[in-house]
Order: C-alpha cells, then sequence, then structure tokens
C-alpha cells in the first residue's frame, strides 16, 4: 500500500514540495503538521524564490479532512486540535515569503479547496473539479472559508458551501477566480508550472515578497480569527448528526 508522506525537493532556485496519502491524499494531523514545518521550512531557504504545492497520483489533489480521524475525535480538545492542523496550513502559506503555486491536478474536496484557495497562484487540470461537503456530515468548512472567501467572493463560496453534494467543474472555478488557467492534459499543467515557476524565481526576490504582502492585507488578524473557526468545528465533530453520519464511513 502506498506510504503518506511529505517531501521537499530543490530543483535550482525552485523548491517542491509534495504530499500524498492513500486515502485519496486526505489530510491526518501528522501530514498537515508535516505541510506546515515544511512551508516554513521553504521560507526561510536564502536559496529559494519560489514554492510549487503538489500532491502525490492523478485525478484527486486533495480529499480534504481525513475520515478515519474524525470519526476517532473523543473531546473538544481533539476536535479543535484536528481542526486547527488545517489552520496552521493556511496561515504557513500566508506567511511565507515565497510566491505559492498550487498544482490542482485532480478533484479538492473541503481541506483540498481551502489549501488551492491560500496559494498565491493556482493551476489546474480539467479534472480538478471542487467540492465543499462538510455540512453533508454536520459540521462546516469554517477553517478554510476565510481562504476562500477571500479568492473567490461570498457568493460562490456560500453557493458551494450550501449546495454540499455538488461537484463544481474546473472550468467554473476559474471563472470564479480559483484557478488561474486550466489545461486539458496533466503533460501541458507541468510545463505552464515550470514555465512561471522560473520567471518568477528570476525575478528580485524582495519585489515578489513585498507583492505577496501586499496581496495578503487585511489579513493579519486570521491567527485568532482561524482558531475560532476551529473551535466551532471542533465542538461541531462531536454532534450526534456527525457522529452518526460518520459512522457510515467507518
Amino acid at each position: 500500500m502506498q506510504s503518506s508522506f511529505v517531501s521537499l525537493d530543490i530543483e535550482n532556485a525552485v523548491g517542491i514540495l509534495t504530499f500524498s496519502t492513500p486515502d485519496h491524499n486526505a489530510l491526518p494531523s501528522s501530514i498537515l503538521s508535516d505541510l506546515e514545518n515544511k512551508i516554513i521550512e521553504a521560507g526561510k531557504m536564502s536559496n529559494l524564490r519560489v514554492l510549487i504545492l503538489k500532491s502525490g497520483g492523478d485525478r484527486t489533489f486533495c480529499a480534504g479532512a481525513s475520515f478515519k480521524e474524525l470519526i476517532a475525535i473523543s473531546n473538544q480538545d481533539e476536535g479543535k486540535s484536528f481542526f486547527m492542523g488545517f489552520a496552521k496550513v493556511i496561515l504557513a502559506m500566508r506567511s511565507c515569503p515565497l510566491p505559492i503555486i498550487a498544482r490542482i491536478q485532480g478533484k479538492a474536496v473541503g481541506g483540498g479547496v481551502g489549501i488551492a484557495a491560500a496559494a498565491d497562484y493556482c493551476f489546474a487540470s480539467k479534472f480538478a473539479s471542487v467540492k465543499l461537503s462538510e455540512l453533508t456530515i454536520g459540521i462546516g468548512p469554517f477553517v478554510i472559508e476565510p481562504a476562500v472567501t477571500r479568492k473567490i467572493g461570498v457568493s460562490a463560496s456560500s453557493q458551494m458551501t450550501f449546495n454540499a453534494t455538488a461537484f463544481y467543474d474546473a472550468s467554473w472555478a476559474q471563472a470564479q477566480g480559483l484557478y488561474a488557467e486550466v489545461y486539458n492534459s496533466v503533460e501541458e499543467l507541468d510545463l505552464a508550472i515550470k514555465d512561471l515557476a522560473n520567471n518568477l524565481a528570476s525575478y528580485n526576490p524582495e519585489a515578489t515578497k513585498q507583492a505577496k504582502r501586499i496581496f495578503w492585507e487585511g489579513t493579519d488578524h486570521w491567527s485568532s480569527f482561524l482558531e475560532e473557526r476551529a473551535s466551532i468545528s471542533g465542538n461541531l465533530v462531536l454532534s450526534k448528526f456527525t457522529k452518526e453520519k460518520l459512522k457510515s464511513y467507518a
């Protein structure tokens, strides 16, 4: 069976951060923590100018939260701690001085949409449909919502949240501003990412750093804000409704 991992590879001035899990790249706490730490590590590397964030496999970028871990949550502290894993990844992406390019090669669900939204530039394949399914199990996309709404606006964010069984295709996601570019094949996708990454790596690093800081203005309160959202989700995951729903995934 495929093992879970997070790796950071360096090609010239480009960092390539890859995560993978056997469960359609669903993210348990350990992988979320590794992702956070690798993003922070990359941001401190003086030889890096840009970071590419990608996942393993072909047709699923990220299935969101690990249902196995959600099912095992037994108290509010555990619940809040789990959802803080997503908060910390988003905060690390926000704070990283490097421009982050996300490679969305396949479906993104729940927290996977949040990670895509927190990237500074998002490339996708035509297979990269998106869904916020949290309401179907009695919780909500509360931790990732600020990142998603910042990128696609309240209207599209609320549409995805309330129509929680629907997958929205890559063209829709591009029209809302989540994806900058969509390609018909993974080969075309990777060539486009390489071109932009190489261009960014050739620019004045202080200029790209300042550009990123400017585009994230107004988010200085997110550390406490996302912690509050994690508490909400941590409580809801303990509800009778959610426990019953999660049993069907056991």
